[in-house]
């Protein structure tokens, strides 16, 4: 008599690999993940593109980017995560939440004066219903990326508000932004902020 270890790698010999790859049945990688894995692979992030896959990069400043870092493992990768830790438990008795026939009455009632009144209530098929998510723009094309640091974008930003606010002081004739009726830069921003506190 075979044992289960036996009859499954029999069975896993017997499937067609395509059939597998395709299919809804998986095997724990060597890294013991569950499920296949999603990511995508780090040959299309550092060397070509996938149709349809954009490479994972990051602004590594002067207006570049650069491959970014492989990812990193899960700690949990290859557990299985208990539903009680994922799903809310019940924390009373089955059946607790029944109305008694009193309240019961009482909700027919004030559903049935409502309908009256003309207001809307949905029925438990409309409740039901999925939303339905908008369809992306097939025209749309994401940003491209700059390239600059976080540190590199807000230098840029407070050079062209600093110029801007010379320009505005010039224009109007006075001599300090705090005198201006709108705030230009961010730091007069953080400033009047600070003071209405």
């Amino acid at each position: 008599m075979k044992t289960f270890a036996q009859f499954i790698a029999e069975a896993e010999r017997s499937y067609d690999p395509d059939v597998i790859g395709r299919s809804q049945i998986h095997t724990t990688s060597s890294s013991g993940r569950v499920g296949s894995d999603r990511r995508k692979s780090q040959l299309t992030t550092q060397l070509k593109q996938h149709k349809g896959q954009k490479p994972k990069v990051k602004a590594i400043g002067g207006g570049k980017t650069a491959p970014a870092k492989p990812y990193k493992k899960r700690s949990d990768v290859g557990t299985q995560r208990q539903t009680s830790t994922r799903v809310q438990q019940p924390t009373k008795e089955r059946g607790s939440a029944a109305l008694s026939a009193k309240e019961a009455q009482k909700k027919a009632y004030l559903e049935r004066k409502a309908r009256e009144r003309g207001a809307k209530t949905k029925s438990a098929t409309q409740l039901l219903t999925k939303k339905t998510t908008k369809a992306v723009d097939p025209k749309y094309k994401p940003a491209k990326a700059s390239g600059y640091t976080r540190a590199e974008r807000q230098s840029l930003t407070r050079k062209g508000e600093k110029k801007l606010r010379d320009l505005t002081l010039a224009a109007t004739g006075k001599k300090k932004e705090s005198e201006l009726k709108h705030p230009i830069t961010h730091k007069e921003r953080a400033r009047r902020a600070k003071e209405k506190k």
